[in-house]
């Protein structure tokens, strides 16, 4: 355990037990925001997984040749 979970483990045990309601509450609430942030991160990345494009180029240089001909007819 670290030395910042003991200090926090220390704090606790001085709260009384009709306010530990609050502090619970309270550490529920960082927590739900902690994970809601990694899941929306998780989430977010996948949609944009899905959505760049998968390419089938074998020959880029004869893709950007073609690309030249048609803008440029050369």
């Amino acid at each position: 355990m670290t030395a910042l979970r003991q200090s926090a483990i220390m704090e606790l045990e001085k709260i009384p037990e009709d306010k530990l309601s609050f502090v619970i509450q309270i550490m529920q609430g960082v927590n739900g925001l902690y994970n809601d942030s990694n899941k929306e991160r998780k989430d977010a990345f996948a949609r944009l997984e899905q959505l760049r494009k998968k390419g089938t180029v074998t020959d880029e240089d004869a893709e950007l040749a073609s690309y030249r001909e048609d803008k440029y007819g050369r």
